[in-house]
């Protein structure tokens, strides 16, 4: 049947439409988010798995059966969401990639990297690789008390006090809202389950952790 074209060992394990629910919600997320989100590897593993499950299954179907096509159109949706996830965010590991290799390397033992091991090479080979272009190209030119540079200090951080929308998926008391101007006091706000709000980024950012909150 066609409910069996979506159903892989993931799929058993985590229910198709949870499973699609908390990769679309990683996907927004990290679209909207200006830093690097934690790694999912367990989602992007049950993604490609579910995605080889329907592609296997798409081969044994009948021809002219009209369950084909959407299932085909079902495929090249999700892959088109994995490909964006995953661009996005190795776009962000090239804007801020000395940055993230410090916060990896500052981790605390059993805390969650927020790159995954072939994210963590590619970071660490683009950091080589700048390093060497800098020192072939323009650092050798430079009087010796100026051919040392550190990229922490000349590569932009993640701008943490940009404003994201967010839409509230679990209720949450007494989040503390820091003042815009210095005439104004911090104060307290309560965020209903369901409602959307315009939030600095870095206030929530716990929450977007979490899951209590959905970047839209």
């Amino acid at each position: 049947g066609g409910a069996s074209l979506g159903a892989g060992a993931c799929g058993r394990r985590t229910p198709r439409s949870c499973l699609q629910r908390a990769f679309c919600q990683a996907w927004l997320n990290e679209k909207f988010a200006p830093e690097l989100l934690e790694s999912k590897p367990e989602i992007i593993e049950c993604v490609v798995e579910q995605l080889d499950h329907m592609e296997a299954n798409l081969k044994r179907a009948k021809k002219g059966d009209l369950k084909v096509s959407v299932h085909h159109m079902e495929i090249e949706r999700i892959r088109y969401v994995l490909s964006s996830y995953l661009r996005c965010r190795l776009v962000k590991i090239e804007k801020f990639f000395p940055h993230i290799l410090e916060k990896e390397k500052s981790r605390a033992e059993g805390e969650p990297s927020i790159l995954s091991p072939e994210e963590f090479a590619f970071a660490k080979e683009y950091m080589a690789n700048t390093e060497t272009y800098l020192k072939n190209v323009a650092l050798k030119h430079m009087p010796p008390n100026l051919q040392k540079v550190s990229l922490l200090e000349s590569v932009p951080k993640p701008n943490l006090d940009s404003f994201v929308f967010l839409r509230v998926l679990e209720r949450q008391e007494n989040i503390l809202v820091e003042p815009e101007t210095d005439e104004q006091r911090e104060y307290t706000i309560d965020l209903e389950e369901g409602s959307q709000h315009l939030i600095r980024y870095r206030t929530i950012a716990p929450l977007v952790a979490s899951g209590a909150v959905q970047l839209i």
